[in-house]
């Protein structure tokens, strides 16, 4: 909780204020709240080596359909919203 918010709540006697919430560091990421599947983990492992889905799809035959499900399925675990934030949070997950 921000450090103002607990003091006007303390103000208006509804709690007192505490330390500020810590906030989490960038060097100790959070574990993933799910872990990824196989396949996703082959996913990935094709991303960072630069492929595209079509190349990745080839590569796995499957359909290109079936590989944006799976990168959708990782940007959701991995709370990133493109490529590089996907790479950077697996890279600090040791997932690569």
């Amino acid at each position: 909780m921000k450090p103002y918010i607990a003091e006007l709540l303390a103000a208006y006697g509804q709690m007192t204020p505490s330390a500020p919430d810590p906030q989490p560091s960038a060097l100790s990421p959070q574990p993933l709240a799910e872990p990824l599947t196989e396949r996703e983990l082959e996913v990935l492992r094709l991303l960072a080596r630069g492929l595209t889905y079509q190349q990745i799809a080839d590569a796995l035959v499957v359909s290109l359909n079936t590989v944006r499900h799976h990168v959708k399925g990782l940007y959701g675990k991995l709370q990133v919203a493109g490529r590089m934030q996907a790479l950077a949070r697996a890279q600090a997950l040791d997932l690569l």
